[in-house]
C-alpha cells in the first residue's frame, strides 16, 4: 500500500494541521509541526526554487523514485519553472492527495501524451494551490498569534517571534516581485503555458499588464486587489501615529515631516489620481497628512485633492470596501482594514468640520459617513474602546452630531448605536444612553403661535404643554411641558430647527413611533413612518440578540410587533424591509419563549394556515384547505418579482427557531402549513427564482435544509405519535415521495468538483463566511436530511421516489452513488466527506443495490482514496471511523464492495486448496495496525478508532468471511493483539469517560465467542488457546464477572435521565452473557473448569439480576438489563446444576425478586416468566435447602396471588376472544390445536410457569399445611378451576389447562389437598367440559387416536391428565369420591371403551399412554364393584369384556415381537422417540461408539420397540390387577363352599389356544397361560447375557429401569396366576359347565401350571426380584408397580404355595 507519511508534508496538509482539523490536535504536536516547517514559513514563496542542474542531477541519482516519475517530474519542472527535486516532491504529494486514479492507471497516463498533458495542468493547479496554502499558513499565524481566545495562541506566538526578524521585508520583496512578474508564456515555460495569471505593477488591479487574461468571474478578486492596495497605501502613511502627533502637537516626529521631496513627489502623483474609486481613501489620507504636517502650504492643492476624494464618494466606497472584505469575526484582513479605517475616520472627523465633508447635499454624504462608521465599529473590541473615549473625540463627534438631530432624524443615531452593540456591557450602555435623552430636536416650517422667543430668534419658550404624538388617550405618549426652552439651531426660509432642552426616555418615544405607524398604516404617510420605525426594530433585534435580559424592558415594543406584522403585510405595497425586521425580532424572542411567540403570531394571519382540521397525510400533502397567509402572498407578489428575499430569509429562521423550541404537538400541527409551503412551493423551485444578489440563493437553500434538519431531529416527546400526521412524518413523506426529495438529491449531486471551483474562486481570507462555505454547509445538510429520512421512513414494500433517485444507475457514471463516493476527494471541510460516507453507509444497508456496480470503473480509484485517508496518520479521526463503519456495514450487505476493499490474492499453491494473501490495497493492513497493542494510546489510534476497527473484524466473523478470517488467523500476534483489551483494567462504571472502551471489549468477546463456536476445538489456533489459558490464569473471568455486576448495579442506582453510555453497557453485558453461555458447553477450550470460579460467576449473575430487578425506582433501561441477566441466570441454572447445588441460599434473592416484580407494573411478562422458571429450577436442584421451609409460606402466597390474577385475566381474555372470533371448526378429534389466546397462553408464559412453580412448592410442602393456610386467604382454586372449565369448553389455553391439571394432580396426592380440590368442584369443572376436547367419531375407533409424541402439548394429553386426576382423587379420598368417579366414567364411557379397543390398532406411545391412564383409573374404580354394579351395570359388563380383550391384545403383541415391530413401522411412519420407561431422572449415557448409519438406526428402532413393550406391559399388569377385582377372592372360592357364584361373571372362555390377534376370538384360559409364559420368557431374556450387545435389553436401558421391568413382570405373573386360579375355581364350581369340560380344564391346568412352576422355581433360585405385591397375601387392593422395590426372599413362598395348592386341588 502506498506510504502515507511522505518525507515532505504538503502545504495544504500543514494548513489543515494548523487549523486543528487533523488528528494532530495537542499543543505539543502543533508546536513540533511549526518548528519543523519554520524555514518554509520564513521563506514564503521563495521556498519554491527555480530549476538548477545540480537539482536535476540529484533527481537522476535518486534510486528510490521510479524512472517514469522522474521523467514526469522534469516535465513539471519545465512547465512551472520549479526546482527539479521539488517538482518530484510536488508530484508525490499530488499523487498522494489529489490524484483520482489508481497506480495502474497512472502508468498508462504517463505513457499517453494527451493524458499526461492533462495531468500536468492539474499538477500546475495543485502547485498554485500549494503556494496559496503556504501563504494561508502565515496569514493564520499572524491572525491569531495575539488572540487570547485561540487554543494554539502560545504556539503561534512562539513561531511568529522566531520568524519576526526579517519576515516583513522578506514578504514585501516577494510581493513586489510578484507584481512585476510577466505572465508566463509558452516561450519561457513550454507550450502548455497559455493562460496562467500573475500581476504586474497594476494600478489597483485595474491596469495590470495581464488584465486581458482575467475573465469576468474574477472581477471580485480584482476589486479586492484594489481594496487591499488602497489600504496598504493608507496604512503606509501611518495615520494613527500622525493623529497622535497632532494631539501632542509634535508633528515633526512623523516620518514624512522630514521628507519634503517625497511629499512633493507624492502630491504631484496624487494630483493625477481621481479616475477610479479605489483612489478615494488614499487621497483623503493624503489630504489629512498634508493638512496636519504643512497646514500653511499649498492649501489649493489640498482642497483640490480633497474635493476629488469627496467626488469619488470616499465614504460610500469605504463602507462598500469594508462590507466586501467580509465580516470580521475571525477574519484578520477585515479586522485589520477596520482598524486602519477607524484611525482614518477618527482623524478626518476631528480635523474637518462635518459640513466641509459634504458635496452634494447634507443627507447622502452624511449617511455614507455614518454607514462607514458603522462598518468600522463592527470590528471586535472597538465598541468597548468607543464607549471609554471622550465624547468630543473622533467618531464620538459623529454620535454627538446624530444626537443633535434626534428625534427629527431617528436613523443616524440608531444606526450608530446598533453598530456599538457588541456584548452585554455595551447593551447596558446603549440602553441607558437612550433612556436618558436631554434634547428633543424638532423642525418647524413656520413658527408656532404658542411660542415666546427672544428678539434674535435664538431661544424659544413654550407657553403651553404640547402632546408630541396625535395618539388616543390611554396610550403611551410624550409631552413637551409648559415653559420648556428650545435653542433654535437653524433658521431661515426652509424653516426652523429647534433643540428643546427636555429630558425623556427614547424608549417611550420608540413605542409612540411604532404606535403611530400602526395608525397611519393605510395612509400615504406609511413609507415615511416605516423609514423611522425600521432602525428602531433593528436596534431592538440587536439588543435582544446580544443580551436577552433586557427583553422585559422592551416589552412595550416587542408586544406591538405582532400587530405591526398583521397591519403591514396586508397593505397593497407592503414595506418588505420593515416586515423582515419584525420577523427577525420574533425569531430572537422565539428562541427563548417559543410558545408565547407562536400563540401571538398564530392570530396575525402572517403565517400559512389550514382552514380545515388536518387529519390524513393525503389531505396534508395535497394542501387541501390550506392558505398561504400574508407571507405566502408577499413571496409570490413582491419578493419573487423583485429578486430580494429578506422576509423569506427571516421567515425560514423564525420557523426553524419555533421547531427547535420543542413546542407541544398541537402547536407543531399548526406549523404544518408553514412547513408544507416550504416543502411544496420553495424547496423544489427556489433555485429557479430571480435573484439580484449573489449568494442569496445558496443562503435560502441552506436555511430550508436547516429547517428540515431541525424537524427530522425533533425528539419523540415533541412529536405526538397519533394517527394524524406530525411535522416529522409529513417531512419524511414529502421528501420520500414528492419533488422536494428530488431537490435535495440535486443539492447532493453538486459534486466535489463544483465545490472546489467555488472555493477556488473565493478570496482565501474569507474565513468561514464565503459562498463556498455556504455551499458546503448546504450539501452537508442535504446529506444529513437524506440519511435521516431513510432512517425514519416507515418500512414499506414499495421503493419511494427518493430511494429510486438515490440508487438509480445513470449512464456515463453520473449516478448519485459515484458522486457521493467522490466526496472523499474533498479536503477543505472534513465533515463533508464524513457525512457523504455516512449516507453511503445508510444506502448500502437499506437499498437493494450493489454500490460496487454503481461505482463502475471508478471503483478501484475510489477504494484507493478511501484507504489513503484511512491510513494517513494526520487524517481527521472521525472520517477514519466513518470509513470503517461504512466497511462494517458493507461486509453484510455489499459483497462485491467488501471484496474490493479486502483485496485478497490467491496464493500460488496446490490446485484444490486455496490459500489467501493480503493484497497491497487491502483495508486489513490498516485494521491490523489499529488493533496492534503497541499502537494503542498513540495519537493516530484513539479509542474510538480502535473500536471501529474491532467492529469491522466482528462483522467479518459474523458474516463468516472465511477467506479474510483465515488470513487474519494466520497473522502473527493477531490473537494476542485482539485480546489485549480484555486484560486492561477499566475505570469504575461511575467514572467512565471513554464509553467506547466498553464496546471494544464487547467486540473482542464476541469475536472470541464466534471463533470458539464455529471452529472445532482441535483446529483452534494455538495462540488463541494460549490467550484463553492466560485469561483464565490471570483470574480475568472473575474480574469481568465483577465488572459486569458493577455495571448493572451502577445502572440500577441511576435515575433514567442520568443513565449515560447505556448502549455500550448493554453491549458489553450482552457479549459477556454470550461468553458465559458458550462456556457451559465449551468449558475445556475456554479454561473455565473450576467449580469455585463457576460458583463465583453464578453468584455475580444472581447479584446483578437482584440489583436490576429489586431497585424501587427501576428505569426502563435497568429493567432491560434485568431481563438479559435473568436469561443468563436461567441458562446457568440449567447447565451448571452441580455448581448450583453447592451454592449458598439462592432461593432468598429469587423470592425477593419475585416480590419486587409483582409490585412493579413496568416489568414485562417475559422477565416474570424467567424468574418463575428460575425458581422452579432451583427447587428442583436444591429443594427447600434441606427441609428449611421458612420461605415456603411467603413464596406460596406470592405465587398463588399471581396464579389467581393470571387465571382471572385469562378468563376475560378467553371470553373476549370467543366473542370476537368466529367459532373454529375442529378438524379432527383430540389432535386439533385451536388458535390460542394472544400472549396469555404460552408454554413459557407467566401463568403457565406460575402454575408449575406452585406445583413444585406443593410437592415440597409434604404435609400440605402451608398450602391449606394460603388457600384460605387466596381464592386460587376457584379461579383456576373456572379458567380450566372455560378453557375446556372453548378448547383454548392448552398450556394453561395442562399446567393447572398438573397442579391439581400434585395436590390430590395428600388427603387435605385432595379434599380441597374435590370440595372446590373439580368434577363440575372437568366432567362435562372435557367432552369438548375430543369427538367420538362414528367410523373406526382408531381414527380418533393421536399419533403425536406423548410429550408434546396436546388436548389428548389434557384428557389423560384428567383421567390421572380422577384416579388420584379416588385413590386418596376413596368412598368420599366414588359418586363423582362414577359420574366421570359414565360421561366418558364411549371414549374409555374406544381407548381399550384402540391398543389393537394404534401402538403410538400417546395412545398406549391413554390406555395406561384409563386402566389405572379403572383399577381404582374396580375396588368399588358393588357401587359400580348398582349404578352402571351395563358399562361394568362392557368394561370387563373389553379388559379381557385388552389382556389378549397385549399378550399377543408382547409375545410376537416381530409382528409388533412390523406394526410400528407400517402404521406409525415416523420414527418413535426413545422414551424412558418411567419419568425418572436418567443419568446421561455415553453414545455408542459404533459405525454411524445402520447401527444407530437399528438401535433407535430397538429402543422405540422396547418403549412400546414397556407400555404394553404396564397396561397388561394394571388390566390384570383390575380383573382381579372382578373375579372371586381366591381364598374364599377355594375354601368357602357356599359362595354365591352368580355375583361374579365368567370372564374367560374355556379354551386353551394361544391368543390370536382377531377380535372375533374370545379371551380364554389360553390367553392367561400365554400371558404368564410371555412374562417368564421376558424375564429370562433380561437375564441372558449371551445376546449381541446392540440388541439386548440391558444395553438399551439403565440398571434401574431393568430392575423396574423385572418387578413389573413378576407383578404381571402374580396377578395373572391369581385371575387364572380364581376363574378356574369359578368354572369348576359352576354347575352349568359340563363335567367333561371341567375334567379337561383340570388336565390342561395341571400340566401347564406344573411346567410353569418348575420354570418359576428356577428363577427364584437365581434370586429374581419379587413383585411389589408379593409380600401381601392376595387382597382386593393391589398397588401399582414401584421401580426398584425389593421384597424379602421368603415373601415369595405364599404366592408359589397358592399355585401349588391349586395344582394339588386340580390333580385330585
Amino acid at each position: 500500500m502506498a506510504e502515507s507519511e511522505l518525507t515532505v508534508r504538503s502545504c495544504r496538509e500543514l494548513w489543515t494541521i494548523l487549523l486543528g482539523r487533523s488528528a494532530l490536535r495537542e499543543t505539543a504536536q502543533i508546536d513540533a509541526e511549526l518548528d519543523r516547517h519554520r524555514d518554509r514559513l520564513h521563506q514564503g514563496l521563495r521556498y519554491y526554487k527555480p530549476p538548477s542542474s545540480s537539482s536535476a542531477g540529484k533527481v537522476k541519482d535518486n534510486k528510490e523514485v521510479a524512472q517514469p516519475l522522474k521523467d514526469f517530474g522534469l516535465r513539471i519542472s519545465k512547465l512551472l519553472a520549479l526546482d527539479e527535486q521539488q517538482s518530484v516532491q510536488l508530484l508525490q504529494c499530488y499523487l498522494q492527495e489529489d490524484y483520482r486514479g489508481t497506480q495502474d492507471s497512472l502508468k498508462v497516463v504517463l505513457k499517453d501524451e494527451r493524458q499526461s498533458q492533462a495531468l500536468l495542468l492539474k499538477i500546475a493547479d495543485y502547485y498554485y494551490e500549494e503556494r496559496m496554502c503556504l501563504l494561508r499558513c502565515v496569514l493564520l499565524l499572524l491572525t491569531y498569534f495575539q488572540d487570547e481566545r485561540h487554543p494554539y495562541r502560545a504556539e503561534y506566538s512562539n513561531c511568529v517571534n522566531k520568524l519576526e526578524k526579517d519576515l516583513v521585508s522578506n514578504y514585501q520583496s516577494q510581493f513586489e516581485s510578484l507584481f512585476k512578474a510577466e505572465a508566463p508564456t509558452w516561450e519561457t515555460h513550454g507550450n502548455l503555458m497559455t493562460e496562467r495569471q500573475m500581476f504586474k505593477e497594476q494600478g489597483f488591479g485595474l491596469r495590470q499588464t495581464n488584465r486581458h487574461l482575467v475573465d469576468k468571474s474574477m472581477d471580485s478578486l480584482v476589486d479586492r486587489i484594489g481594496y487591499l492596495s488602497s489600504l496598504i497605501l493608507v496604512e503606509g502613511m501611518d495615520i494613527d501615529f500622525l493623529h497622535k502627533c497632532a494631539l501632542e502637537d509634535s508633528t515633526e516626529q512623523h516620518q514624512f515631516f522630514s521628507a519634503p521631496d517625497v511629499i512633493k513627489e507624492m502630491s504631484q502623483l496624487l494630483m493625477t489620481f481621481g479616475d477610479i474609486p479605489h483612489h478615494g481613501p488614499v487621497l483623503l489620507a493624503w489630504v489629512l497628512l498634508r493638512h496636519t504636517l504643512r497646514p500653511d502650504e499649498s492649501s489649493p492643492v489640498i482642497r483640490r485633492i480633497g474635493n476629488t476624494a469627496l467626488q469619488l464618494g470616499v465614504f460610500k466606497y469605504l463602507s462598500t470596501m469594508l462590507k466586501g472584505l467580509g465580516v470580521s469575526g475571525n477574519n484578520c484582513t477585515a479586522s485589520t482594514a477596520k482598524m486602519c479605517i477607524y484611525g482614518l475616520l477618527s482623524f478626518v472627523i476631528t480635523s474637518f468640520e462635518e459640513e466641509s465633508l459634504q458635496t452634494d447635499g447634507v443627507a447622502t454624504q452624511c449617511s455614507h459617513l455614518i454607514d462607514a462608521a458603522c462598518e468600522v465599529l463592527s470590528a471586535p473590541n472597538l465598541p468597548e474602546v468607543f464607549w471609554e473615549m471622550k465624547p468630543n473625540m473622533g467618531l464620538g463627534m459623529i454620535l454627538d452630531s446624530a444626537v443633535g438631530m434626534f428625534p427629527h432624524k431617528i436613523g443616524p443615531l440608531l444606526q450608530l448605536l446598533t453598530a456599538l452593540l457588541s456584548n452585554k456591557l455595551t447593551v447596558k450602555k446603549v440602553y441607558n444612553f437612550l433612556d436618558k435623552m436631554s434634547f428633543y430636536t424638532q423642525v418647524y416650517k413656520h413658527k408656532p403661535n404658542d411660542i415666546i422667543s427672544k428678539d434674535d430668534e435664538t431661544l424659544w419658550r413654550r407657553q403651553t404643554p404640547k402632546l408630541l404624538y396625535p395618539l388616543g388617550s390611554g396610550q403611551a405618549n410624550l409631552w413637551l411641558p409648559q415653559g420648556v426652552l428650545g435653542q433654535v439651531m437653524l433658521a431661515g426660509e426652509q424653516g426652523y430647527v429647534v433643540r428643546w432642552d427636555h429630558s425623556y426616555s427614547s424608549w417611550t418615544l420608540f413605542t409612540c413611533e411604532v404606535e403611530m405607524l400602526l395608525h397611519v398604516v393605510s395612509t400615504a404617510d406609511v413609507i415615511a413612518h416605516c423609514v423611522r420605525v425600521k432602525p428602531i426594530l433593528d436596534l431592538v433585534h440587536k439588543i435582544i440578540s446580544t443580551d436577552w435580559t433586557v427583553s422585559d424592558c422592551l416589552l412595550p415594543l416587542t408586544s406591538r410587533i405582532y400587530m405591526l406584522l398583521q397591519r403591514l403585510t396586508s397593505v397593497i405595497n407592503p414595506p418588505v424591509e420593515v416586515i423582515a425586521s419584525c420577523v427577525n425580532c420574533l425569531s430572537v424572542l422565539a428562541a427563548r419563549n417559543p410558545g408565547k411567540v407562536w400563540s401571538s403570531l398564530h392570530h396575525t394571519g402572517f403565517l400559512p394556515f389550514a382552514s380545515n382540521p388536518l387529519t390524513t397525510m393525503a389531505q396534508c400533502v395535497s394542501a387541501e384547505g390550506m392558505k398561504a397567509g400574508n407571507y405566502g402572498n408577499l413571496l409570490v407578489q413582491i419578493e419573487q418579482p423583485r429578486g430580494e428575499y429578506s422576509v423569506t430569509i427571516a421567515f425560514l429562521r423564525l420557523i426553524t427557531t419555533l421547531v427547535k423550541g420543542q413546542l407541544g404537538s398541537t402547536q407543531n400541527k399548526g406549523l404544518i402549513p408553514c412547513v408544507l409551503l416550504v416543502l411544496k412551493e420553495m424547496l423544489p423551485t427556489y433555485h429557479k427564482w430571480r435573484y439580484n444578489t449573489y449568494g442569496v440563493r445558496e443562503k435560502i437553500g441552506c436555511l430550508i435544509l436547516e429547517l428540515i434538519h431541525a424537524i427530522l431531529n425533533l425528539s419523540p416527546e415533541g412529536e405526538d405519535q397519533g394517527s394524524t400526521p406530525t411535522l416529522q412524518s409529513l417531512c419524511i413523506y414529502c421528501l420520500a415521495n414528492t419533488e422536494a426529495g428530488q431537490a435535495v438529491v440535486n443539492i447532493m449531486g453538486v459534486g466535489v468538483d463544483t465545490i472546489d471551483l467555488v472555493l477556488a474562486a473565493q478570496p482565501s481570507s474569507c474565513g468561514s463566511e464565503g459562498p463556498g462555505q455556504t455551499l458546503i454547509q448546504t450539501v452537508k445538510l442535504a446529506f444529513s436530511v437524506t440519511n435521516n429520512v431513510i432512517r425514519l421512513k416507515p418500512l414499506s414494500d414499495v421503493v419511494s421516489p427518493l430511494e429510486q433517485a438515490l440508487t438509480q444507475h445513470g449512464g456515463h457514471g453520473n449516478n448519485l452513488i459515484v458522486v457521493l463516493a467522490k466526496y472523499i476527494y474533498h479536503k477543505h471541510d472534513p465533515a463533508l466527506p464524513r457525512l457523504a460516507i455516512q449516507l453511503l453507509k445508510r444506502l448500502a444497508s437499506v437499498a437493494p443495490m450493489s454500490v460496487y456496480a454503481c461505482l463502475g470503473s471508478d471503483a478501484s480509484a475510489i477504494r484507493d482514496a478511501f484507504l489513503t485517508r484511512l491510513q494517513s496518520k494526520t487524517e481527521d479521526m472521525r472520517i477514519k471511523v466513518m470509513i470503517l463503519e461504512f466497511l462494517t456495514v458493507a461486509v453484510e450487505t455489499q459483497p462485491g464492495l467488501i471484496e474490493l476493499f479486502l483485496n485478497l490474492e490467491v496464493k500460488d499453491g496446490s490446485e484444490g486448496s486455496k490459500e489467501f494473501l493480503l493484497g497491497e490495497w487491502s483495508c486489513l493492513h490498516v485494521v491490523l495496525d489499529l488493533i496492534d497493542s503497541k499502537q494503542q494510546g498513540k495519537y493516530w489510534c484513539p479509542p474510538l478508532l480502535h473500536r471501529a476497527a474491532l467492529a469491522f473484524l466482528l462483522a467479518l466473523w459474523q458474516d463468516r468471511r472465511d477467506s479474510a478470517i483465515s488470513v487474519l488467523r494466520a497473522k502473527e500476534r493477531f490473537w494476542e493483539n485482539l485480546t489485549t483489551p480484555l486484560f486492561a483494567t477499566l475505570t469504575p462504571p461511575s467514572d467512565t469517560t471513554e464509553p467506547c472502551v466498553l464496546e471494544t471489549c464487547a467486540f473482542v468477546m464476541k469475536i472470541i465467542g464466534l471463533e470458539i463456536y464455529y471452529v472445532v476445538s482441535g483446529s483452534l489456533e494455538q495462540s488463541l488457546k494460549d490467550g484463553l489459558q492466560k485469561f483464565s490464569n490471570a483470574r480475568r473471568y472473575e474480574y469481568w464477572s465483577q465488572y459486569v455486576k458493577s455495571l448493572v448495579c451502577h445502572v440500577a442506582e441511576m435515575e433514567e435521565d442520568g443513565i449515560c453510555h447505556f448502549q455500550e453497557t448493554q453491549m458489553l453485558i450482552s457479549a459477556w452473557r454470550m461468553l458465559l453461555i458458550l462456556s457451559t458447553s465449551h468449558s475445556d477450550v475456554m479454561q473455565l473448569t473450576e467449580d469455585s470460579t463457576k460458583l463465583k460467576l453464578f453468584m455475580d449473575v444472581l447479584d446483578g439480576t437482584t440489583a436490576a430487578l429489586t431497585t424501587p425506582s427501576s428505569s426502563v433501561p435497568c429493567l432491560g438489563l434485568g431481563s438479559m441477566m435473568t436469561t443468563l441466570l436461567l441458562i446457568l441454572l440449567k447447565q451448571w446444576r452441580g455448581v448450583v447445588a453447592t451454592a449458598p441460599d439462592i432461593l432468598s434473592p429469587l423470592s425477593l425478586i419475585l416480590e419486587s416484580i409483582q409490585a412493579n407494573q413496568q416489568i414485562m411478562d417475559r422477565t416474570k416468566a424467567k424468574i418463575f422458571s428460575a425458581l422452579i429450577s432451583v427447587l428442583q436442584i436444591q429443594g427447600l435447602n434441606g427441609g428449611d421451609i421458612s420461605q415456603l409460606p411467603q413464596l406460596l402466597l406470592s405465587v398463588c396471588e399471581t396464579v389467581k390474577d393470571e387465571a382471572l385475566a385469562l378468563i376475560d381474555n378467553t371470553r373476549h376472544m370467543s366473542q370476537t372470533a368466529d367459532t373454529m371448526e375442529d378438524e379432527d378429534s383430540m389432535e386439533t390445536e385451536s388458535a390460542r389466546g394472544p400472549q396469555k397462553d404460552q408454554r413459557d408464559g407467566v401463568c403457565v410457569l406460575a402454575l408449575h412453580l406452585a406445583k413444585e412448592l406443593c410437592r415440597s410442602d409434604e404435609d400440605g399445611e402451608h398450602w391449606v393456610s394460603v388457600m384460605r386467604n387466596v381464592p386460587v382454586l376457584p379461579s383456576v378451576l373456572s379458567a380450566v372449565e372455560l378453557s375446556l369448553r372453548s378448547k383454548h389455553n392448552l398450556y394453561f389447562t395442562e399446567a393447572a391439571l398438573h397442579l391439581l394432580l400434585t395436590l390430590a396426592r395428600t388427603p387435605q389437598g385432595a379434599a380441597a380440590v374435590a370440595a372446590a368442584g373439580v368434577i363440575q369443572t372437568i366432567c362435562l367440559p372435557l367432552l369438548s376436547v375430543y369427538e367420538v367419531p362414528s367410523n373406526e375407533a382408531s381414527q380418533s387416536f393421536s399419533r403425536k409424541s406423548q410429550d408434546s402439548a396436546c388436548w389428548p394429553g389434557v384428557y389423560r391428565l384428567c383421567m390421572s386426576l380422577m384416579e388420584s382423587l379416588l385413590k386418596t379420598l376413596r368412598y368420599n369420591f366414588i359418586n363423582e368417579a362414577l359420574d366421570f366414567v359414565g360421561v366418558h364411557q364411549e371414549r374409555i371403551l374406544q381407548c381399550l379397543n384402540a391398543v389393537r390398532t394404534v401402538q403410538s406411545l400417546s395412545c398406549l399412554d391413554e390406555a395406561d391412564h384409563t386402566v389405572g383409573f379403572l383399577l381404582q374404580l374396580s375396588s368399588f364393584c358393588k357401587e359400580w354394579q348398582f349404578h352402571l351395570p351395563k358399562l361394568l359388563r362392557d368394561i370387563q369384556v373389553n379388559l379381557c380383550y385388552l389382556c389378549q391384545t397385549c399378550t399377543y403383541l408382547l409375545h410376537s415381537k416381530k409382528m409388533l415391530h412390523h406394526y410400528l413401522q407400517a402404521k406409525n411412519g415416523e420414527a418413535l422417540p426413545p422414551a424412558p420407561l418411567r419419568r425418572t431422572q436418567r443419568p446421561p449415557q455415553t453414545p455408542s461408539k459404533e459405525a454411524p448409519g445402520g447401527g444407530e438406526r437399528e438401535e433407535a428402532e430397538q429402543k422405540a420397540l422396547l418403549a412400546v413393550q414397556c407400555s404394553l406391559l404396564k397396561i397388561l399388569s394394571k388390566t390384570l390387577a383390575t380383573l382381579q377385582h372382578f373375579t372371586p377372592d381366591c381364598c374364599q372360592i377355594l375354601l368357602d363352599q357356599c359362595m354365591d357364584l352368580a355375583e361374579y361373571r365368567t370372564l374367560f372362555v374355556l379354551s386353551f389356544t394361544t391368543p390370536a390377534f382377531d377380535p372375533d376370538v374370545a379371551p380364554s384360559f389360553g390367553t392367561l397361560l400365554a400371558t404368564i409364559n410371555v412374562a417368564l420368557s421376558m424375564l429370562s431374556e433380561i437375564e441372558k447375557k449371551k445376546e449381541p450387545v446392540s440388541l439386548s435389553i440391558t444395553s438399551l436401558a439403565s440398571s434401574e429401569e431393568i430392575q423396574a421391568l423385572k418387578s413389573l413382570l413378576m407383578f404381571t405373573m402374580e396377578n395373572c396366576f391369581y385371575v387364572l386360579i380364581s376363574q378356574a375355581a369359578r368354572c369348576l364350581k359352576d354347575p352349568s359347565i359340563l363335567p367333561r369340560d371341567k375334567q379337561r380344564l383340570k388336565q390342561e391346568l395341571s400340566s401347564e401350571l406344573s411346567t410353569l412352576l418348575s420354570s418359576l422355581s428356577r428363577h427364584f433360585r437365581r434370586g429374581s426380584p419379587s413383585s411389589p405385591a408379593s409380600g401381601i397375601l392376595p387382597s382386593s387392593q393391589s398397588k401399582p408397580p414401584t421401580p426398584g422395590s425389593k421384597g424379602s426372599h421368603e415373601g415369595q413362598e405364599p404366592f408359589i404355595q397358592l399355585v401349588q395348592a391349586f395344582v394339588r386341588l386340580v390333580q385330585r
